[in-house]
């Protein structure tokens, strides 16, 4: 079964930017897509972005032009950029992983990280 680690959240204020980073156990890693989500407190899990195995990306509306996803097969991992940060993005934001074409629906996805905390303050 496929571990999943997240990093990279924190407290930054609005405007700032993080970068967060998945880290995927096993050596399958470049077949699957791999996707980030996040729940803010009160909310369900929302999809944010997704980037399939040939490298293709889907973002969120409330994301798009602000936070960009990319892979690195090589070392494993998934980053996703995010600029331009708003109050409205804290969550908990966790990677999770599929395979075949990429989706937005979170019951799609396998293997799932513990998460990592993303606070932006006003």
């Amino acid at each position: 079964q496929l571990q999943l680690v997240e990093s990279g959240g924190g407290l930054v204020q609005a405007g700032g930017s993080l970068r967060l980073s998945c880290a995927v156990s096993g050596r399958t890693f470049s077949r699957y897509t791999v996707g980030w989500f996040r729940q803010a407190p009160g909310k369900e899990r929302e999809f944010v972005a997704a980037i399939s195995s040939s490298g293709r990306t889907y973002y969120a509306d409330s994301v798009k032009g602000r936070f960009t996803i990319s892979r690195d097969n090589a070392k494993n991992t998934v980053y996703m950029q995010m600029n331009s940060l708003k109050p409205e993005d804290t969550a908990v934001y966790y990677c999770a992983v599929k395979e075949g074409v990429i989706a937005t629906n979170d019951g799609s996805f396998g293997s799932w990280g513990q998460g990592t905390q993303v606070t932006v303050s006003s």
